[in-house]
């Protein structure tokens, strides 16, 4: 029979060992830092009915979700962890106890074209704050802390939370009689570091309907720039004539006053009107996150304010605000750009045992126990093979310690344990053998994920 030649799917990433490890290293200061403001953990089915998945759905997201039959079952696989949210706290309400904080940290999959950094199945890190009837706006000034912190965390430095808010703009297309056109603007608008402003502006007049001088005054309101303060000031001016606008006003400099007090720098997060969302449901305070010395690379982590999270599955409201980190996607551009700390142990274990007799084997089961007894990770070689294979296989998985157990370390009770990066070799009592190994494990795994 021929044999089938192995491959990848395009758009699926599918990582070496020690890629994987960097992996599990982010995913797991994520999942930290989310316990730290009250997430509780969530896991909802990658299939779901095709109805569930489409009721928010159209256009876009009915020509890219993956979908099919199974019996008479019409079934689909998420494209974002939003939507399971929305059914699973319309399933549950009277079991769950708001405001509802969740995290979930889950693959998602979406039939577009597959692209430098861009994937059919992803991970998405998401969190989300879902209020009974009401949600105040203290939880949209706490999501950017979250995001500051999860970056910084990271050991990311040079990135900036850009924040606006929908109410705002909104309100400023009202003043301009542009209601029935404010999606198609947003959409538009939100496009604006991709193809630039001039093509925006043809766009809005070409597509969107808008008078030339119309298209004029959107790009000359989004262009405000300067730091927070100034621009700011330069919304006053704006004030007093649309209810909406005034309202999203005081919301953005309450969300920008309360950054501080949460203890996001200065220098990370600005307001910035070209901030959108091009999805329609969102309806307040909204972000985008980039990173500074890599602006090409788009927004990796994005989110805001919704009104009613489940509006489709149930008549309560819902309200509710979060944002989502496309994990896969920044992982890949951490890897390609060589920012991933290459000095963080990436091996499945701290230490291998080695028997170096069968005679020996009962006493490495019982010495590699207590060293996982203390939270060591440990792999016992039992495998038939010269010592210098032994040690190599180590070397080549990047396992820092070897322990040496013969016959000499059993009849006296001690180990001998090599510091493989070192080369350094003791024997010593387990007590003293194993706190060496755990001082020295402390230290390499000093630093964070990311080095800039």
């Amino acid at each position: 029979m021929a044999k089938l030649k192995p491959h990848t799917l395009s758009g699926f990433m599918e990582l070496l060992p020690a890629p994987q490890q960097q992996m599990e290293r982010m995913m797991s200061v994520l999942r930290e830092t989310y316990a730290l403001y009250g997430f509780t953990p969530l896991d909802t089915p990658v299939i779901e009915d095709a109805q569930i998945l489409l009721a928010k759905g159209g256009g876009e997201t009915e020509k890219q979700i993956y979908r099919f039959q199974k019996g008479e079952s019409d079934l689909a696989l998420r494209f974002d962890l939003t939507v399971p949210l929305a059914k699973y706290v319309a399933l549950n309400y009277g079991q769950l106890t708001f405001p509802f904080r969740r995290y979930q940290i889950g693959k998602v999959y979406r039939g577009e074209r597959a692209q430098r950094g861009r994937f059919r199945e992803f991970y998405q890190a998401d969190i989300d704050i879902i209020g009974d009837g009401a949600l105040d706006i203290i939880n949209e000034a706490e999501i950017p802390a979250i995001i500051y912190r999860t970056f910084t965390r990271l050991g990311l430095k040079r990135f900036c939370i850009r924040v606006n808010n929908r109410k705002i703009l909104n309100g400023f297309y009202a003043m301009m009689g542009l209601t029935d056109k404010s999606q198609d603007i947003m959409r538009t608008v939100d496009k604006l570091d991709k193809i630039g402003a001039e093509k925006v502006g043809e766009i809005l007049t070409e597509d969107a309907g808008l008078s030339p001088e119309q298209a004029a005054e959107v790009l000359r309101f989004i262009s405000i720039t300067g730091d927070n303060a100034a621009v700011t000031a330069a919304l006053e001016g704006y004030a007093g004539q649309n209810e909406l606008f005034d309202q999203g006003l005081e919301e953005l400099k309450t969300v920008t006053r309360y950054l501080t007090d949460f203890g996001v720098a200065a220098e990370c997060f600005a307001v910035d009107l070209t901030i959108a969302r091009g999805l329609d449901y969102y309806t307040g305070t909204v972000y985008e996150t980039v990173m500074l010395d890599h602006p090409e690379v788009g927004s990796v982590c994005s989110g805001g304010r919704y009104d009613n999270l489940a509006e489709y599955y149930t008549d309560k409201k819902l309200p509710g605000v979060g944002i989502s980190i496309g994990l896969t996607r920044l992982f890949y551009v951490l890897n390609e750009q060589k920012l991933l700390n290459p000095d963080l142990p990436t091996a499945p274990a701290d230490v291998l045992v080695i028997p170096m007799s069968p005679q020996q084997r009962g006493y490495a089961i019982a010495a590699a126990t207590r060293l996982r007894d203390l939270g060591i990770r440990t792999q016992l070689y039992s495998e038939q093979k010269k010592f210098k294979a032994k040690i190599a296989y180590a070397a080549k998985l990047g396992i820092p310690f070897a322990l040496f157990l013969g016959g000499d370390e059993e009849a006296a009770g001690t180990i001998t344990y090599k510091n493989l990066n070192l080369g350094e070799q003791n024997t010593a009592d387990f007590d003293t053998a194993a706190a060496a190994i755990r001082a020295e494990l402390s230290r390499l795994n000093q630093g964070s994920v990311i080095r800039e």
